[in-house]
């Protein structure tokens, strides 16, 4: 199982990540609220604007303060090294 630093110490299993998202568009800042009032949301922005919205396949909504590109190139880096490990055994 592989973990991605989500911002501030904070980690996500990287298999149970469905998308990335920016927060800026109308239907992300309705699933945002909709998850808040079900209480699904998790924020590990640390009080810092939110810069990215993960999705996971548990329905759980993970606010972070880190760029969805370098989520995503942090999600490409643990893909890699999967993929490494899979063709070296």
């Amino acid at each position: 199982m592989k973990f991605i630093n989500v911002g501030f110490g904070n980690i996500v299993s990287a298999a149970r990540i469905v998308t990335v998202a920016s927060p800026d568009s109308a239907p992300i800042r309705r699933l945002v609220q909709d998850s808040k009032d079900a209480g699904n949301v998790i924020d590990v922005s640390c009080g810092k604007k939110t810069q990215s919205v993960i999705i996971t396949d548990s329905r759980h909504v993970i606010l972070s303060s880190l760029d969805t590109e370098t989520i995503l190139s942090r999600l490409n880096e643990t893909d890699n090294a999967l993929n490494s490990e899979i063709t070296s055994e």
